[in-house]
């Protein structure tokens, strides 16, 4: 059947998506098959009635032949496309701020398609709009030249607003939020909002005993508010659970932070495998990412959480006197510039600090010191439950190391051998030229054995980060002077820690952090 161009444009986001365990959602299929309806003709509407029935197979093949195709490209195909790219980039991806040529992070609009979300979100698989000139909203300079629109377009408005750092904005039509067009993360502004964040929680390095000391005197408290404020304080300070806002019911998935926690989501346990009230949380986070966790709480903290749940029912709140308005306010009054999240911030870089003190030997070789430097960062990436899925490649690209291994440890025998015979050569003879034999086969022996050391800290770091993701707390939580700080004292390139994007969004950490830098 030949579809109107609308209609057929809508079907080939479901057939991109085809061997995505999304299309076989009960709830994305159902979003899509009534977007899909909305852009079809009525005779479209009259004959197609039933997703199951519609085979978007051949559709699909032709979009894995392209991006076959695409992979197939010659070089000169590949350089072509790549200086186009350059080309756009030079003429739409600076702009001019306080007198600096800056670069802009996502110049590019985002395409339609359908709406994924994270975890089980009551709106995936609806269509996501092309986004119009008429959409868009220009903030710039008065005195600056205005961009024009697209022939036949014009913009929704141009405004002059120097209070944010926006430079376009527009309202996505699923969840009706507002999207940015911002600067670079390496661009000043973007990198002087990153300083002030470390330094604010740096700041609460400072006061963190007066406030650990107030919350536990709170526990104690007559009023159930502040009990409650204590609690909750608590959990973000020891677990670096998040806030957790209030949200719209069947707007977004169901997920829950720190205060808007539900009886349902822990268990208390007087006694669990030999360890005295642990309270096991088991909810979805951020982006419906489980957090599951069994932690052995003070018993002042536990008594308290078992007077919360006193006669409610598992889907009520466990917090019903605090909400996160209530909680940053007292954050506020407790230290300025103080919210939940800058206790995240602060236990993520105080960890990742004292764990490198503690695992990184100093007569390690490089290799070695990058794997201490990663498992300090698996510290806080578990602290700050970052996970993620094992990568699709993880089984065949542990075995392609695992041959790499086998087949240096075989060179490895190899070249002993070799050394044993020459040795013995060298007691026989006793000339020089056995001598000199003899070193160079030492030597080769030592650089094989740097070699399978290399690779075997190689596969242990793969196997521990199977499920964790380092990125995100690399990226948003730790200061990264303690890193520049950790390389500089113990001679290890920054590169080996931080790709060129990251060493350009941390620029400003590496002019300015010097081996004896504390956090």
């Amino acid at each position: 059947m030949k579809l109107s161009p609308k209609a057929e444009e809508v079907a080939t986001f479901f057939a991109k998506m085809l061997d995505h365990e999304y299309t076989t959602k009960e709830i994305f299929r159902k979003n899509f098959f009534k977007d899909w309806r909305k852009e079809m003709t009525n005779e479209e509407k009259n004959i197609i009635t039933n997703l199951s029935k519609c085979d978007f197979t051949q559709m699909s093949q032709y979009f894995k032949a392209q991006s076959e195709a695409r992979k197939q490209m010659s070089k000169e195909e590949k350089l072509k496309i790549k200086e186009e790219n350059e080309k756009l980039l030079k003429e739409y991806g600076f702009c001019i701020m306080d007198n600096h040529r800056e670069r802009i992070a996502n110049f590019k609009i985002e395409p339609p398609g359908l709406f994924r979300g994270r975890g089980n979100h009551p709106k995936m698989g609806m269509l996501k709009r092309r986004i119009m000139p008429e959409d868009i909203i220009i903030n710039c300079s008065k005195d600056a030249k205005v961009p024009s629109p697209p022939p036949g377009h014009k913009w929704k408005e141009v405004r002059h607003d120097n209070k944010v750092t926006w430079l376009v904005s527009w309202t996505e039509n699923i969840q009706g939020s507002i999207k940015y067009i911002m600067l670079n993360p390496s661009s000043r502004i973007k990198g002087e909002k990153d300083w002030q964040k470390y330094e604010t929680a740096r700041r609460l390095k400072k006061c963190v005993d007066k406030i650990r000391n107030q919350y536990r005197e709170d526990w104690k408290s007559k009023e159930m508010k502040v009990r409650q404020r204590a609690v909750a304080l608590y959990f973000i300070d020891k677990l670096a659970l998040r806030a957790g806002n209030e949200k719209e019911e069947g707007e977004t998935a169901d997920t829950v932070g720190c205060c808007s926690l539900r009886v349902e989501h822990i268990n208390l346990h007087p006694e669990l495998d030999g360890q005295e009230y642990v309270v096991e949380f088991d909810f979805l986070g951020k982006d419906s990412i489980r957090y599951y966790n069994k932690v052995p709480v003070e018993k002042r903290v536990f008594k308290n959480l078992q007077l919360f749940m006193e006669n409610k029912q598992p889907e009520d709140d466990l917090f019903d006197r605090l909400n996160t308005g209530i909680l940053n306010k007292h954050l506020q009054d407790l230290m300025e510039g103080l919210t939940a999240k800058v206790f995240r911030t602060y236990n993520a870089s105080i960890t990742l600090q004292q764990q490198l003190k503690e695992l990184t030997a100093p007569d390690e070789n490089i290799p070695a010191k990058i794997l201490s430097y990663n498992r300090a960062n698996r510290a806080v990436a578990i602290l700050c439950n970052h996970q993620r899925a094992p990568p699709k490649t993880f089984e065949k690209s542990m075995m392609n190391l695992q041959t790499k291994i086998d087949a240096k440890k075989e060179q490895l025998a190899d070249a002993r051998r070799d050394l044993k015979s020459a040795k013995a050569d060298a007691k026989v003879l006793k000339d020089a030229k056995t001598k000199k034999v003899v070193e160079s086969k030492k030597k080769a022996v030592q650089r094989l054995e740097e070699q399978l050391m290399k690779l075997e800290v190689q596969a242990t770091d793969r196997e521990e980060n199977k499920q964790i993701a380092l990125g995100t707390s690399k990226l948003n939580y730790l200061d990264p002077r303690i890193t520049v700080a950790w390389c500089k004292k113990w001679g290890v390139p920054i590169e080996k820690i931080y790709n060129k994007t990251q060493r350009e969004k941390f620029a400003w950490a590496i002019d300015m952090a010097d081996e004896d830098y504390e956090f």
